[in-house]
């Protein structure tokens, strides 16, 4: 049976959720704070940013649900756990907002609390969410895979 574009992008969400989740198990503080090269993003870097773009205030408002209830972050993480936490708080709240959406409403535009991107569809901000956390998934997995190799590990 289809699904709709709904269950279509919940289950994206899902898979590059737990493909991001599976490959940080295990993550050290060393690995976290590892730089590859002077003035390049680091895995507290990217995490971060992950956790950040999640729980933004506006993916409520933008796709036409309430903002969800969650703990303020205070700061950056200071380790790896911290940091795996914090991720995992802030997808439950990307998750509890998308699941709250429905076919009609994600094909509706975002509207004025968009500003200059009130005319897209809550869908095409959906996917760029998505979009945001496949590629910096990606890049946090090479970084941990440039981390092993560095030490003469083998990569995942």
């Amino acid at each position: 049976m289809v699904g709709s574009t709904r269950d279509d992008l919940i289950e994206l969400s899902q898979y590059s959720w737990q493909r991001l989740w599976d490959r940080m198990a295990g993550l050290t503080d060393e690995e976290y704070f590892w730089e590859p090269v002077a003035d390049f993003s680091t895995l507290a870097w990217r995490l971060s940013h992950i956790a950040d773009f999640l729980r933004e205030e506006r993916n409520g408002p933008w796709l036409g649900r309430p903002v969800p209830e969650v703990p303020a972050r205070g700061g950056d993480p200071s380790s790896a756990a911290q940091a795996l936490a914090a991720l995992q708080v802030s997808y439950d709240a990307w998750r509890e907002v998308l699941d709250g959406t429905t076919e009609q409403s994600l094909a509706a535009p975002i509207g004025e609390p968009a500003g200059p991107y009130g005319t897209a569809s809550r869908r095409s901000f959906v996917l760029h969410v998505l979009d945001e956390l496949i590629h910096h998934g990606a890049e946090a997995a090479l970084l941990r895979d440039l981390y092993r190799a560095s030490r003469g590990g083998g990569v995942r």
